[in-house]
């Protein structure tokens, strides 16, 4: 008999055991699936309004737990207590919406000659979901909400590192009723648990986010079954300031679109690109702005960025921040235990910069002047990514040219926004593959059948 494969589970903030996990290997990675694909053959026939009722008892399950998952979240992720509160209610408010699909899955009737023709809109099956340690939660139900609405059974692979919130939801899915074998939730490692999700014949849908390079893998494990694939990958968004802009505004908000969860976010807008008329002017109104970031304990009411996950992780963000850098400014970051990385401000850069070209996923960002409208267009598109990014001015013509132009799937203007789960989320180029949340999110996880039936005797 082999020795289970245990993993330890450390909080970031201050390198303490938190507990330890049992992660699954081949065998039960394969008798999950058997489960879910037992499962699925039951709850695609749960009558649409049922369905939706159990996934509202869903929703009222995590709500009432919603402090107790922020807590875990805190403690796993080393996320700040605002941003773990924040997305326990999202992961509540994503099940509340699809909740609202199963009587929604309208099929259509098309015109054609001698017959009827009608359209379904079928669940594909088992759903193999791979989630990322850098928000856990809410992408967790970002995928799960809509595969069950839609009658899908789902397997979630979380992070080795932050299992905790999803094992989590799978017991409140099962408290409010949801049938066994329906969500399941299996942690595990990405080659072990998330490669037999590729490989298995019965899962028939991959939803995995995280870096690139691992979404091309899975992408072309996934092409040899021709099985379907949603990918949220690799960020190195834009925030764009003309000099018509809210400068004040602008400078105040720049550090949380890139420092919000140590910058930890494929959304972070770790580029700024400014308008070389006032890049002196932006760059005094942002030093007082980064400088003032609370970075500290994560349970802190006041913080406002927490750690990096791992020493691991803190190493590699370290890395494109050399001794030879041109750091223009730092954050403050506490000493001792916890894996800390102040908020930095890198400027003046080359456009090859490792800096200014790669994804680092830590609280670094560059900062480079532009010369007008189509400058500042070409510099935000010579990048292999295209996930998010802001526009900032007072000029809606501008606003508009802009977002038409910048080669991306999420745009905010004068703000920072990306994600709302009632409008579609995904990214341009190698930033990803299909749409997350919102309407479009349902037609990742049906089938569309066409029926005729004749009506000629």
């Amino acid at each position: 008999m082999t020795e289970p494969d245990l993993f330890e589970v450390v909080n970031p903030a201050t390198e303490e055991v938190i507990t330890t996990v049992e992660l699954a290997g081949p065998a039960e990675t394969d008798a999950a699936v058997a489960r879910a694909r037992a499962a699925f053959d039951t709850w695609r026939r749960v009558a649409p309004a049922d369905r939706a009722r159990l996934l509202r008892a869903f929703a009222a399950a995590v709500d009432a737990d919603r402090e107790h998952l922020a807590a875990l979240e805190v403690a796993n992720a080393g996320h700040t207590i605002g941003n773990a509160r924040w997305e326990a209610g999202n992961a509540r408010d994503v099940i509340e919406y699809y909740a609202a699909a199963p009587e929604r899955l309208f099929g259509r009737q098309i015109p054609v000659a001698g017959g009827l023709d009608v359209t379904f809109q079928e669940p594909i099956g088992v759903v193999g979901v791979i989630v990322p340690w850098n928000f856990p939660m809410p992408i967790a139900a970002w995928a799960l909400a809509p595969a069950l609405a839609a009658g899908n059974t789902v397997i979630v692979k979380p992070a080795e590192l932050t299992p905790l919130t999803a094992l989590r939801l799978a017991e409140l899915a099962l408290a409010a009723g949801i049938p066994e074998g329906v969500l399941q939730v299996l942690p595990g490692r990405g080659p072990v648990v998330g490669q037999r999700f590729v490989t298995h014949p019965d899962v028939r849908k991959v939803v995995f986010t995280g870096s690139t390079r691992v979404g091309k893998e899975i992408m072309a494990g996934c092409a040899a079954q021709v099985k379907p694939v949603t990918l949220e990958l690799g960020g190195k968004s834009a925030n764009i300031v003309f000099a018509d802009a809210d400068l004040a505004k602008a400078a105040a908000t720049a550090p949380y679109a890139v420092f919000d969860n140590a910058g930890q976010d494929c959304c972070a807008r770790s580029r700024i690109l400014v308008e070389a008329s006032v890049f002196d002017d932006f760059m005094a109104l942002l030093e007082p702005a980064v400088r003032g970031v609370r970075v500290g304990d994560p349970s802190d009411e006041k913080t406002e960025m927490g750690p990096l996950i791992s020493a691991a992780h803190r190493e590699r963000v370290s890395s494109y921040v050399p001794d030879t850098s041109a750091v223009a400014f730092r954050g403050s970051a506490p000493d001792g235990p916890g894996f800390w990385y102040p908020p930095t401000v890198l400027a003046p850069v080359r456009h090859d910069d490792r800096a200014f070209t790669e994804e680092i996923f830590g609280p670094v960002v560059a900062v480079v002047p532009f010369r007008d409208e189509q400058d500042a267009l070409r510099i935000a598109n010579a990048t292999e990514y295209g996930l998010s990014g802001s526009i900032w001015t007072r000029d809606l013509g501008r606003a508009l040219r802009v977002s038409r132009g910048v080669e991306a799937g999420n745009l905010s203007v004068n703000s920072h926004s990306s994600v709302r789960y009632t409008t579609p989320f995904g990214g341009f180029k190698q930033s990803g593959l299909g749409r997350e949340l919102g309407p479009d999110a349902l037609d990742a996880f049906t089938q569309t059948k066409n029926v005729f039936i004749s009506t000629e005797e």
